[in-house]
């Protein structure tokens, strides 16, 4: 029983560490030296775990990765970010919605 409950209260330690080996959206590193590298990587974490809080703060139902895609490129207006991830969202819904094509088109 103690070796199962010990088992159990590992578990979640072994996700997050397995989480942390999957890569990061960093696709080169701008430095070579031992402390550009790691200050890369908690910098990239950083970012991931802040966009995770704003994704549930906001109760937003876009994945990380596609909040990552539209914040990489609206980075630079001055457009609030909750007015940016809802337009896209709307946006993304029309767009799928003209999309689709009924079954008899004429």
């Amino acid at each position: 029983m103690t070796i199962a409950q010990l088992y159990r209260a590992r578990w979640p330690v072994e996700l997050f560490f397995r989480w942390i080996k999957q890569p990061r959206r960093i696709k080169s590193f701008y430095g070579t030296s031992e402390n550009a590298v790691q200050t890369q990587a908690w910098v990239a974490l950083g970012v991931y775990v802040r966009v995770a809080i704003v994704k549930k703060q906001l109760r937003l139902d876009l994945s990380l990765y596609k909040i990552l895609q539209i914040l990489s490129v609206t980075i630079f207006e001055k457009t609030p970010i909750l007015e940016v991830l809802c337009n896209f969202a709307d946006a993304t819904e029309d767009a799928n919605i003209a999309k689709q094509r009924t079954l008899f088109e004429f």
